[in-house]
């Protein structure tokens, strides 16, 4: 592929690019991450009010193996299902913050999974992305019936459902039909910031980098059918707008169905908050992929 040559850049500069919450409009650094939890909280409580459930349900045999299920009240057993990965640079927020966007598409007829994997220091890149691909499986299994499988994913989030998209399902007892996939102001490429402040706690080498690194595995890419979205912020930094064009362009070179939203007047933060909003533009879009618009 065709890399955009960069201007290597120094420490405290990739450092700033790095992080999300300094580019944000509406409010201080500080004050903008404690808005995303109390908005990311206040969302996933009113959807656990208003929507069927079913909470901790495990996947696997890790204490952080577990799913919630937001269950629509429709009876029937065609329904089309998002899983959704949270972000939190792979070290913050959990499954408990990660159903706020649940109820406008509980709604429309939609099964939404917030799943849970084990944040560093606790867990390691390979074993986040061994989880949530084991959880795309069990997921399958549980609900068979389903008609069609979509992947959500938010920052750290869109770079595992990147990854899910990029999985070898030989090794595993499935092969997933993922018919769309959601992936919001993600991470595609790991290298640049193996030397900020977000590696601290995940302590990744240069091969570990490589390996879970969408952008590198596109040979890899299972579902030629499933139609991608890229969307990033307006307001994300200059280096996370260019990760999401680099990883839309080789995906289009790769000859995949992708298209690319630049959502105006959003930052890191609230192109993913508002999705608990029925009429927000990528509220819209995301019915519209599961033809429940």
């Amino acid at each position: 592929m065709n890399k955009t040559y960069r201007t290597p850049m120094n420490k405290d500069e990739l450092e700033r690019q790095y992080s999300p919450s300094r580019w944000s409009h509406r409010m201080s650094a500080d004050d903008v991450i404690k808005a995303h939890v109390a908005a990311l909280k206040s969302g996933t409580e009113k959807a656990r009010a208003v929507t069927q459930t079913l909470l901790d349900v495990p996947y696997g045999d890790g204490d952080g193996e577990k799913l919630d299920v937001y269950v629509p009240s429709s009876s029937s057993p065609d329904l089309p299902l998002v899983i959704y990965l949270h972000g939190g640079y792979w070290q913050f927020l959990s499954k408990d913050e990660s159903g706020f966007l649940a109820v406008p598409l509980v709604q429309k007829g939609v099964v939404v999974v917030a799943v849970g994997y084990s944040i560093a220091p606790k867990g390691n890149m390979d074993l986040m992305v061994s989880q949530v691909r084991r959880s795309v499986v069990s997921v399958i299994q549980q609900y068979s019936h389903i008609s069609g499988l979509y992947l959500c994913g938010h920052s750290a989030g869109a770079h595992l459902a990147a990854m899910v998209l990029s999985t070898d399902w030989s090794q595993y007892d499935i092969s997933p039909q993922i018919k769309g996939a959601f992936l919001v102001s993600g991470i595609y490429d790991l290298q640049p910031i193996l030397s900020t402040y977000v590696n601290e706690p995940l302590k990744m080498t240069e091969d570990v980098a490589l390996r879970n690194s969408p952008s590198r595995l596109l040979s890899q890419l299972s579902s030629s059918s499933c139609h991608i979205v890229i969307a990033v912020a307006q307001n994300d930094s200059p280096e996370f707008r260019k990760q999401s064009q680099e990883y839309f362009k080789d995906l289009e070179s790769a000859g995949l169905k992708v298209s690319y939203e630049d959502v105006p007047d959003t930052d890191h933060f609230s192109i993913i908050e508002q999705l608990v909003d029925e009429k927000y533009h990528l509220t819209k879009l995301l019915l519209k992929m599961m033809g429940r618009s």
